[in-house]
């Protein structure tokens, strides 16, 4: 009798787990998609990377020899190998000459997706962010373009791989076409996550405790920053729209643009992958993810979220890491 009983239950929960999703979920699928859209198959400019291309720069992403004193790659801050979420994971980064840098190394997975480049938004896009860290005295500390050129110049697997993807230009090795190799590279590094499942229509995708993280997310008013396909990445944004945030050393925008209305504004992180790369801010001195939820909700929104809300939002906010990096 006890095994019919368990049998019966074991149907009665395949029967229902075979059902489509509720009227409630539906609607819920559908928000998701309305609020956010879908994430491009495909980065703006990818149209004209060639294999060559991506393979040159994919070396060079990971080439110390870049560096003044070969110590220094683009991976270094913002690895991207294993379950490594484009980043480097601490607050500020050491720069090849042991100096670290002013601000958290953003992720550069998805990074050809956002607006801009760099928490101000100096650079206009993936080749532009690419010239920067290299030269940079805290950073690669390179003395200069030409150096750069006359260094790669040196090594005949560069002559070679330099030939390949700029075929039809009679000076191959140039610091632009290195920053363009880069950013062909860096437009290859998409990652999707079981939100994508979810907003293609598999309601099984997020559990129900992640879903009622989106709800959460969604009503407690988060996406009125964090909206978009990246759920982010796609805006400036005051830090401290409600109440100030303690940290005023940084001013941001307003550096670049000097335009004072600017102070404090910082490009919108997107919240793709955010569960892989704490500690949080432009500063990274925001350690964990619930503790950047309940912040934000204070500095931005006003409000003081219950530790409910918080680890609902967080639920959420864990599916979108990509499924080939999430443990």
């Amino acid at each position: 009798m006890k095994n019919t009983q368990i049998l019966y239950v074991g149907l009665i929960l395949a029967l229902v787990s075979a059902c489509g999703p509720s009227e409630k979920t539906k609607q819920l699928m559908q928000d998701a998609k309305t609020s956010f859209g879908i994430l491009p198959e495909k980065m703006p400019g990818s149209e004209k990377d060639t294999p060559a291309k991506i393979a040159l720069g994919e070396k060079l992403y990971f080439e110390k020899r870049l560096s003044i004193n070969d110590s220094q790659s683009c991976s270094s801050c913002h690895g991207t190998l294993g379950k490594t979420a484009g980043v480097d994971n601490l607050p500020t980064s050491p720069g090849a000459l042991g100096k670290n840098g002013d601000r958290n190394s953003p992720t550069s997975l998805n990074a050809g997706f956002h607006f801009v480049q760099f928490w101000d938004g100096r650079a206009a896009d993936l080749k532009a962010q690419a010239k920067g860290p290299i030269l940079n005295p805290v950073e690669m500390a390179m003395p200069s373009e030409a150096a750069v050129e006359k260094k790669l110049s040196e090594i005949a697997e560069y002559v070679d791989l330099f030939a390949k993807a700029f075929p039809d230009q009679d000076k191959k090795i140039t610091y632009d076409n290195l920053a363009e190799a880069i950013a062909a590279f860096e437009r290859t590094l998409i990652t999707r996550d079981r939100f994508d499942e979810f907003q293609a229509g598999n309601h099984r995708a997020l559990t129900s405790e992640e879903q009622k993280g989106l709800e959460t997310f969604l009503s407690a008013g988060c996406i009125q920053c964090h909206n978009g396909p990246l759920l982010g990445g796609n805006s400036f944004r005051k830090l401290g729209q409600v109440n100030p945030y303690e940290n005023t050393t940084d001013v941001g925008r307003s550096a670049v643009s000097k335009n004072d209305a600017e102070k404090y504004f910082f490009k919108v992180p997107s919240l793709r992958n955010i569960a892989l790369t704490a500690p949080y801010f432009h500063d990274g001195k925001v350690a964990t993810l619930p503790e950047a939820v309940k912040k934000m909700a204070y500095l931005q929104l006003g409000k003081e979220l219950s530790s409910e809300e918080v680890d609902s939002i967080v639920s959420f906010l864990k599916a979108l890491s990509d499924k080939n990096r999430s443990n």
